[in-house]
Parts: structure tokens; sequence; C-alpha cells
């Protein structure tokens, strides 16, 4: 079973540190979409960032890190209008 595979919508997200990150939305290609969190607004996070996956999923990156590397905006233009 792939990485990918294991994760699910509504699976709590996780930071290296410890602290939440909202939830899964989704997965969309290489990238997780996170709702929730410390805004309302989606963000996306690439699959790299995951460290693996159990009842959550952890990622590698650190509290800051995650708001440094994830993305406000959809990362595939084919799905902006």
């Amino acid at each position: 079973m792939t990485m990918q595979s294991q994760i699910k919508p509504g699976m709590p997200v996780k930071c290296a540190d410890g602290m939440d990150h909202g939830q899964v939305d989704g997965v969309d290609g290489e990238y997780i979409k996170l709702s929730g969190g410390d805004s309302a607004q989606p963000h996306w996070l690439p699959m790299s960032a995951v460290d693996h996956v159990d009842q959550h999923v952890h990622l590698n990156l650190g509290h800051e890190q995650v708001h440094q590397e994830w993305l406000s905006e959809d990362p595939h233009p084919e799905h902006r209008q």
C-alpha cells in the first residue's frame, strides 16, 4: 500500500513538532489538500512533506517550515477558474 493510498479525507495532519495543521481534504495528484487548521482557507502540501501515515498524517516539516512550504493556491492550473 502506498503512502498516498493510506491518506484519507478527514485525517488529522501533524507537523514534526507535533502541532496540528488541519485535516486532509483529499489527495490531489502529488499534493495533499488541507482544510481547517490555522485558517479556513485550504492549503496544499507536496507528498514529499509526508514522513509517515498512521491514524494521522505525520509531516517531516516543523511548524514554521509547514507555513513556508504550503501553497495557498491550487497547484494545478487546470483546476483554477
